[in-house]
Order: structure tokens, then C-alpha cells, then sequence
């Protein structure tokens, strides 16, 4: 009984690391725009794996809820707009692929947003894709930062990561369309 007691105690776990990781974002970008790369290196390293660990605990723990799958790509976006963000303000990213960046999520978000009010509560469930997304996401912009911080990994793996955030930006963002389009269509058809 003891032990079921502690299990519900620490629900809320997954929900604070997101919300921290989202508190995390200030300092991230205040060091970025300082040029002081190697604390902003560790905090996006720190968000990263809190990404992983939020996410860890709510599926081995069951310890989901609507307002954690809310909160978690919420937290992700908001981490890596504002990073991208910040690089591109310091001419460290090209702006167009900020740009990339900026609309893929503006899209997946106003298209929730409208599902929501439209269609019905949105169940976030990040397509295999959308993951993929992320990963090649974080790499880059680890990259990026790496390279004012130690000058590695050679430019050639930032331009191949960059490439990949284009890519998977634009893929990922029509995957999210043409499902969450169907799922509209199957929910409006009687």
C-alpha cells in the first residue's frame, strides 16, 4: 500500500521536468546572446536529456495525463524556436532555416488549435518522424554550439545536420498535416 501511495505522489514528476525545461529556455538564450556558449552547451544538454528522463518516467510509471502530453512538445517547441532563434539573431544559423523551423511549428501548432475548437480534444502523439524531427534538431544545434565552444565537430557535420533539419522540418511538418487532416475528416464523417 506504501509503495502504490509514493507511485501517485510522484505523478506529477514528468509535468515539473517539463515545466523546468521550459523555465530553462531564459537561460539558455541569456547565455547564447552573450556569446557564452559553454553554459548554454550544458543547459540545452541538460534540456535534452530532461526530455528524455519526463518522458522515461511517464511511460514507465504510466504516469501520463493530458496536460503532460500538452506540456512536452510545448516545451520542446518553445526550446528549440527560441534557440534557433537566438543562433540565427547571432548569425550562427542561417535565417532561412530558422524560418523553416519557426513555420513548421507555427503550423503544427495553429493546426491544433484548431482541431481543438474545430474537431475535438487533440491527443498529441509525435509520428515517428516528428521524433526523428527532434533528434536531428538537437544534434544540430549541439553541433552549432560545439563549434564556438571547441571548434568541432568539422563544419562539413554542421551543413549535413542543417540539411537535415531542413528536410525533416518540411517532412515532418506535411506528415502532421496529412494525419491530422484525416483524423478531421474521419471524426466529421458521420
Amino acid at each position: 500500500m506504501a509503495a502504490s501511495a509514493q507511485h501517485i505522489r510522484l505523478a506529477w514528476l514528468p509535468n515539473f521536468i517539463c515545466i523546468v525545461r521550459m523555465i530553462l529556455v531564459i537561460p539558455v538564450i541569456w547565455f547564447l546572446v552573450r556569446a557564452e556558449y559553454q553554459i548554454a552547451l550544458v543547459l540545452v544538454l541538460i534540456a535534452g536529456i530532461s526530455d528524455w528522463f519526463d518522458g522515461f518516467l511517464a511511460r514507465r510509471f504510466g504516469w501520463t495525463s493530458r496536460i503532460g502530453g500538452l506540456l512536452d512538445p510545448l516545451a520542446d517547441k518553445l526550446l528549440f524556436v527560441s534557440v534557433f532563434a537566438a543562433l540565427a539573431w547571432s548569425g550562427l544559423v542561417p535565417g532561412w532555416l530558422f524560418a523553416i523551423v519557426l513555420l513548421r511549428d507555427l503550423v503544427i501548432v495553429s493546426g491544433a488549435i484548431a482541431y481543438e475548437y474545430l474537431i475535438g480534444p487533440v491527443e498529441p502523439s509525435p509520428s515517428t518522424v516528428g521524433k526523428l524531427n527532434t533528434v536531428i534538431a538537437l544534434l544540430y544545434l549541439f553541433f552549432v554550439i560545439a563549434w564556438q565552444v571547441w571548434g568541432w565537430p568539422p563544419a562539413i557535420s554542421i551543413t549535413v545536420a542543417g540539411a537535415g533539419v531542413f528536410v525533416v522540418s518540411l517532412v515532418s511538418g506535411l506528415d502532421y498535416v496529412l494525419t491530422w487532416s484525416r483524423f478531421a475528416r474521419q471524426e466529421r464523417t458521420p
